[in-house]
């Protein structure tokens, strides 16, 4: 497969740069992938589309502020930003501005440099970054000097609307270096209304990193190779799946880091004994790909040529997809993480169909 089959010209209007004040209140397209027919809503209608006895998955990561500033021992200004916690006091992140650092180099970070680092190795384009404090760890020294990091393409001043609305309102677990953003528009009252009307909802932990922003750099997508991130399905969700399964059920997964979870935690032997699955996964889901748990997907509009709009073709179906797309555009829909959401439901036919244009 050509990565231009997945590209496609979205005009800049639709990218959306702020967060909708009222969650819940940004558009939502629904498609049924059986029949491709499509319907305009907004996102506080999604409780139309979900039945009792149905089993809600959400990723509960939470967005570190892994974007933080130092020195180098010459002085040079560095910027850090975080891809991952590795102990109490070490992380791996990437470097701007990393000329002459290498393993050894010193960068003092926080109020008159006093919090010193240490590159202690090296790893692809990442470097481990050791901290030299024995009051703080690591997460407490992001916490005070770090700020959350929105999405490269988002170039203003971070506000305060951002701290909270690039969150979502059930985050738990610390990791992430950006937000699950299928989640942001859920909001308190949305949930309740859910679990009122009979709906199950549990959470999977996904650690987002900064690879979900990296371009495919191959002509063919097969030869792409997935960045890795920390993944978590408790044994307790794994058997609410396959209890939800049995009962008729279906599982909607919310946002495609929930459902990469979910098909990760399937292809391992904890699934079939039902115990906790706590690991890395790199799995790139694209058309081809036969899904095994997820029943109806809510989710944004994507980059055009990301992975993030191959696992949709991949679950939705190519030609339904593209022509979601399309229909969005025309209809104004808003883009990307702040933008607005899809909530699909499994073209079984997906993998069989020969999408190639």
């Amino acid at each position: 497969m050509q990565l231009s089959d997945f590209s496609f010209d979205l005009p800049k209007s639709l990218i959306s740069f702020h967060p909708y004040f009222i969650r819940s209140t940004c558009r939502l397209m629904v498609m049924y992938g059986h029949t491709g027919m499509i319907f305009h809503k907004r996102f506080f209608n999604i409780i139309d589309e979900i039945n009792s006895g149905d089993l809600i998955i959400l990723n509960n990561t939470q967005v570190i502020p892994a974007r933080f500033f130092g020195k180098k021992e010459s002085g040079g200004k560095v910027e850090v930003l975080v891809e991952k916690i590795l102990g109490i006091n070490n992380i791996l992140a990437s470097i701007k501005n990393s000329k002459n650092i290498n393993i050894g180099s010193k960068i003092f970070f926080g109020y008159k440099d006093k919090i010193k680092g240490s590159v202690v190795d090296c790893k692809n384009s990442f470097f481990e970054i050791f901290f030299h404090d024995n009051i703080d760890s690591a997460i407490d020294i992001i916490n005070n000097i770090g700020e959350i990091p929105l999405p490269p393409y988002i170039k203003r001043f971070r506000n305060k609307l951002d701290v909270d609305l690039y969150q979502t309102v059930y985050k738990k677990k610390t990791g992430s270096i950006a937000a699950p953003t299928a989640g942001l528009h859920f909001d308190l009252p949305l949930l309740e209304a859910l679990h009122n009307k009979g709906v199950d909802i549990d959470y999977i932990t996904l650690h987002i990193g900064s690879g979900t922003f990296q371009p495919i750099r191959r002509v063919q997508i097969e030869e792409h190779i997935m960045h890795s991130e920390s993944v978590e399905v408790s044994s307790s969700v794994i058997q609410k799946i396959k209890s939800c399964k049995k009962k008729g059920g279906r599982i909607i997964a919310v946002g495609t880091s929930t459902l990469r979870a979910l098909e990760s935690a399937y292809h391992s032997s904890e699934w079939s004994d039902s115990q906790d699955f706590i690991s890395d996964t790199n799995i790139f889901i694209y058309p081809g790909y036969k899904h095994n748990i997820v029943d109806a997907l809510i989710t944004n509009f994507h980059f055009p040529e990301s992975t993030l709009i191959m696992l949709v073709c991949s679950f939705l179906g190519y030609k339904n997809t593209m022509n979601a797309y399309n229909t969005a555009i025309v209809n104004k829909y808003s883009f990307f993480s702040y933008g607005d959401a899809m909530y699909i439901t499994h073209n079984k036919l997906a993998p069989y169909e020969n999408f190639i244009i």
